[in-house]
C-alpha cells in the first residue's frame, strides 16, 4: 500500500494537523515508511505466542495497611531548629 499526496492531505485534515504544501513530499515518504514497517511486522509468525501486558512475571510484595508512625510527634520535631509544641516553625517568607 502506498500513500499519495491527496491521502496525506486527507489524513492531516482528519487529524487536524496543518501541513504546508512544501511539507507534503516529506510527509508522504515518512508515512509510507511507517506503513511499510507495519506491513513487515504483520508478516511475523506469532502462532503460539501469548499476549503480554508486561515482560516481567514479578509480583510486588504487599504489606498490611497499618499505621506504624503514630503517636511520636515529639520524636519527629525533636531535632527541628525551631518548634512550638509539636509544630515546625519556619521564618515568614511573604511580607
Amino acid at each position: 500500500m502506498s500513500l499519495d499526496k491527496e491521502t496525506v492531505k486527507n489524513i492531516a485534515l482528519l487529524a487536524r494537523i496543518g501541513v504546508k504544501e512544501e511539507e507534503l513530499d516529506g510527509m508522504v515518504s515518512e508515512l509510507n515508511g511507517i506503513v511499510d514497517w507495519v506491513n513487515q511486522l504483520s508478516q511475523i509468525n506469532t502462532d503460539g505466542v501469548e499476549p503480554l501486558a508486561s515482560v516481567s512475571n514479578v509480583t510486588l510484595r504487599q504489606r498490611d495497611d497499618v499505621i506504624t508512625d503514630g503517636g511520636i510527634a515529639e520524636d519527629i520535631v525533636a531535632n527541628a531548629p525551631q518548634k512550638e509544641e509539636n509544630f515546625f516553625m519556619v521564618p515568614k517568607v511573604v511580607e
